[in-house]
């Protein structure tokens, strides 16, 4: 039970609930309008796949299931008028109701095209069924628009928000375990074990992703959000810098590997080289954890100390790495053994560096409002069109008002 109250806030818990109570309230509705003879189970049915995580899915997906239903309906009754139900025309319908399903984009619900024609032509009385069988689907797909209308979905940007801190912290954890190894004498075992570890980062970015995308898709056509197409570009930028930045992790840990499998018996480095890199990696945790913490905050004021706190983070490991680069120059100099991998693993230091720095982000989320807009400007030329002359009208209106009241 306890469990279970932790976990009410998350995306399943909530869309059974929602699920559940749109369904039954459907088929309260069908009873209501249509009667028990036979039981309106299509009604709840239609409602319990209507009804989505987000607004946005809740509309297309109710749209979609109308269109396949009606389509399926409409050609059944020609079918049973013209040539009735026998082996070949049955194959004949599903070929077509299939081919209609993608006509009028019924998207996941193309095989409902089929299904419904089926059902239509295999009874003697194929208008009474069809229209009952549109009426129940009509019902249901307005129940649970009206139910999700309501009583609105939650919004998952702050659960997206959380699944980005959970991978920052995650690499912020690989980082630190990197530069514990350093020190001293490093199996080649160990450090492919962190290297393993990297490398299922992929998969906690798969996730994040997913739980990214539901977030973007609850934003839209919601009215409870304000400002959601910047919200939603944050969080995409930021997290595209922490999986180019788990990606160079991963090449790190094999660059270390590598390291480890050329000197298996002595110190991986010289203990100041180790030391300093060892401070150049807490220092990046520090880094990518700020980062985080700062593409999540939705409050300003703890956006402007999150950002603080990552440029602090950056300009430590920027002066740790130029402190790093002439140790190993040094090292280098003196035994020039495996000096490609000690260059290697400066430039993919470096690249991280640069991902995470707070300039690039912003320039990030500039170009993608302006490819945003771009794209929205070639897709709804004449909306475009309109909101200018609106905008060029408010213009004239207001100089116009301004100049009557300097008169």
């Amino acid at each position: 039970m306890v469990k279970l109250v932790q976990r009410r806030n998350e995306p399943v818990v909530v869309q059974t609930v929602r699920s559940a109570t749109a369904a039954t309230l459907a088929y309260v509705a069908a009873l209501w309008l249509l009667g028990n003879q036979p039981p309106p189970l299509l009604a709840p049915l239609t409602a319990l796949l209507v009804v989505q995580v987000t607004l946005y899915a809740t509309l297309t997906s109710g749209v979609r299931r109308v269109n396949a239903v009606v389509a399926g309906v409409l050609i059944a009754v020609g079918f049973s008028a013209l040539v009735g139900l026998s082996w070949w025309s049955l194959g004949l319908l599903i070929i077509s109701a299939l081919v209609l399903g993608h006509v009028v984009r019924a998207g996941e619900f193309v095989p409902e095209v089929a299904i419904s024609a089926m059902l239509v032509l295999g009874v003697s009385h194929a208008t009474d069924l069809a229209l009952s069988r549109v009426l129940e689907t009509v019902i249901g797909a307005a129940v649970g628009l009206l139910f999700n209308t309501v009583f609105l979905p939650p919004v998952w940007v702050e659960t997206a928000g959380e699944s980005i801190e959970e991978l920052a912290a995650r690499m912020r954890t690989l980082l630190l375990d990197l530069g514990d190894e350093l020190g001293g004498h490093t199996p080649v075992e160990r450090a492919a074990a962190k290297l393993h570890e990297a490398r299922r980062l992929d998969q906690d970015i798969v996730r994040v992703d997913a739980s990214l995308a539901r977030a973007e898709e609850s934003i839209r056509l919601n009215p409870r959000v304000k400002e959601g197409l910047l919200s939603r570009i944050v969080l995409r930028t930021g997290l595209d810098t922490l999986e180019i930045c788990a990606v160079v992790l991963r090449v790190t840990a094999r660059t270390l590997t590598d390291l480890a499998k050329e000197r298996r018996e002595e110190e991986l480095l010289p203990p100041a080289v180790a030391s300093a890199l060892k401070e150049l990696f807490l220092n990046m945790a520090g880094a990518v954890e700020s980062y985080a913490v700062l593409i999540t905050t939705q409050i300003s004021t703890s956006a402007e100390e999150a950002e603080t706190f990552l440029v602090a983070e950056l300009s430590a490991a920027r002066a740790s790495r130029e402190h790093v680069a002439h140790l190993l120059l040094a090292t280098v100099q003196e035994h020039p053994r495996q000096w490609q991998l000690h260059g290697a693993l400066l430039a993919e230091i470096d690249r991280v560096l640069d991902e995470l720095d707070v300039e690039k982000r912003s320039m990030r989320l500039a170009e993608e409002l302006d490819r945003y807009s771009r794209q929205r400007r070639e897709r709804y030329p004449r909306l475009d069109r309109w909101q200018r002359r609106a905008r060029r009208l408010g213009r004239r209106v207001a100089g116009a008002w301004w100049g009557r009241e300097a008169a």
